[in-house]
């Protein structure tokens, strides 16, 4: 049996938009191609943001976007 992720918390909700803002400004691509990434792309929105979120909303913009961009070349979604 496949277990269902629950649904997102306001707070989890907010924080995977700051992340898909901060990664687009970064990356200077747009935030719909960013979100498709993270979900369609790869699974890192419900196995990494959502989960981690506890530790992950405590650090800086900078440590969240170079984490995450680190996780999204190891993943192969962006090069």
């Amino acid at each position: 049996m496949i277990e269902k992720q629950a649904a997102m918390t306001p707070e989890q909700s907010f924080f995977a938009v700051f992340c898909i803002e901060s990664l687009a400004d970064e990356l200077g691509i747009a935030g719909d191609k960013i979100y498709e990434m993270l979900t369609v792309e790869s699974d890192i929105l419900d196995s990494y943001i959502v989960p981690y979120y506890d530790v992950l909303h405590t650090q800086g913009r900078g440590y969240i976007v170079s984490e995450l961009k680190e996780l999204m070349q190891r993943r192969g979604v962006l090069h």
